[in-house]
């Protein structure tokens, strides 16, 4: 008689089976998928609907349903997670008040750079026109773009005379309104309020877990949704994604030399050539890691020990920034939503133009600090332009798979934003070493 041996799941849950029980083969396949990195699963599922595209050609359509279920599984999270991290991300701001003149001029200049990029990627997008052509849902169709409110009645829709309406309904700007007033509620009841910013702080973690749960199914749903496209469309789709990966390049080349070099020349007064010299350690783990807050601990070294940033300023201005400077992530949100008006065929207007980029600013604050989050909060920009949670999804469904290569490079503006604000902010407060600043860093 074979005894099959097996372990108490956690907290007395059902006895887990252990590796040997479900035969050796399928255990080392598990142990290997689960082991590579998740974005090398979706260049795998890309790669292996490309060749099946081109093998099925038109008959790819029958294992679209596979997209098409990641599509309404990215649905699913998009309003309850915008208004989870966007409550969380206002709360761990901390008591404003206590912040004084150092937090005030930090949130500021932080916002001004986060405006400045997302003008900058609604502008690469107009000139370079990366969404022209592109079919993201079937040729024959015309998606269903609501016709355009004026001004006036876009800026009225913002405020919800129903907020829970406006979460079951999936109304985004509607959503991202309350969240913030909410936050700040909770952030003025001081002590009675801890127990909820606590629980939403828990809340947000807990819908981030759910979004990598979902991304476990990227690898199926990119295969099926690459493997269409390609069957259906044709190669020719993929020369859109490498125009608005150039234009992501130039962007995030733009917000690093123009950008931030500007506000170290201009506001600070501060020769440009060390600043861009002694980031290099900051830049490079923000690369790699696509997460600014796994990058904070090298940005705090890096803005005492190479730019001589004094440790009170340091510890103000760059823990905020890893919530509130996210100014590559809008150049990256505008970009793609002038992608998607674009594919869609929808004109952008001078007014709505405005209007998305006020809107990325406050989304782009709720984006938690960790690789691909903003491709879920682009729901809240593409509703000023009239286009739906549908029509959403199928824009993360396209970029999704080439979604990695984009993030490491749209960290790095995120990172030098925090590092040039705090330069500057210390600069203005008496709290630079400009001897520090000069100097050749020794590690």
């Amino acid at each position: 008689m074979i005894v099959t041996k097996t372990t108490q799941g956690e907290a007395g849950g059902p006895p887990a089976i252990l590796p040997s029980a479900r035969g050796p083969v399928a255990a080392a396949l598990g142990t290997y998928w689960f082991g590579v990195t998740l974005w090398k699963r979706i260049f795998l599922g890309m790669a292996l609907g490309v060749g099946a595209g081109l093998l099925l050609g038109d008959q790819a359509e029958q294992i679209r349903w596979i997209g098409d279920l990641f599509i309404r599984l990215i649905r699913m999270l998009v309003t309850p997670l915008v208004f989870a991290t966007i409550v969380a991300g206002v709360v761990s701001m901390g008591d404003i008040r206590r912040l004084g003149g150092v937090g005030v001029k930090t949130v500021f200049l932080y916002f001004v750079t986060t405006l400045i990029g997302a003008a900058l990627g609604l502008g690469l997008g107009a000139l370079a026109r990366p969404g022209a052509g592109v079919v993201l849902g079937q040729p024959t169709e015309a998606p269903a773009v609501a016709a355009p409110l004026s001004l006036t009645d876009q800026f009225l829709a913002i405020v919800p005379m129903n907020p829970v309406a406006a979460l079951a309904e999936g109304d985004i700007l509607a959503v991202i309104f309350f969240a913030i007033i909410f936050g700040l509620a909770v952030l003025t009841a001081g002590e009675t309020g801890r127990p909820v910013a606590r629980a939403f702080a828990s809340l947000a973690d807990v819908m981030q877990k759910m979004t990598r749960g979902v991304m476990e199914v990227a690898p199926f749903g990119v295969f099926a949704l690459i493997a269409w496209v390609t069957g259906v469309v044709g190669p020719a789709a993929f020369i859109h994604v490498f125009l608005l990966a150039v234009c992501v390049l130039v962007g995030c080349a733009l917000q690093v030399l123009v950008v931030h070099g500007g506000l170290i020349r201009l506001a600070a007064g501060l020769p440009v050539t060390p600043f861009l010299r002694d980031i290099a350690d900051a830049v490079v783990v923000a690369f790699s890691t696509s997460s600014s807050a796994a990058t904070l601990p090298v940005v705090m070294r890096v803005a005492e020990e190479n730019l001589g940033v004094s440790r009170v300023v340091a510890s103000t201005s760059l823990p905020i920034g890893v919530t509130v400077s996210m100014d590559g992530t809008a150049m990256y949100v505008g970009l793609l939503a002038m992608f998607a008006a674009q594919a869609f065929g929808v004109e952008v207007t001078l007014l709505q133009g405005l209007l998305v980029i006020i809107s990325i600013a406050v989304i782009a604050v709720g984006s938690a600090p960790v690789p691909s989050a903003s491709l879920f909060l682009l729901a809240g920009v593409l509703q000023t332009l009239g286009l739906g949670p549908e029509q959403t999804a199928m824009v993360v469904g396209f970029i999704l798979p080439f979604d990695r290569i984009l993030d490491m490079m749209r960290t790095v503006p995120n990172c030098t934003s925090d590092l040039a604000v705090a330069v500057t902010v210390a600069k203005w407060e008496g709290e630079l070493d400009k001897d520090v600043y000069l100097a050749k860093p020794t590690t």
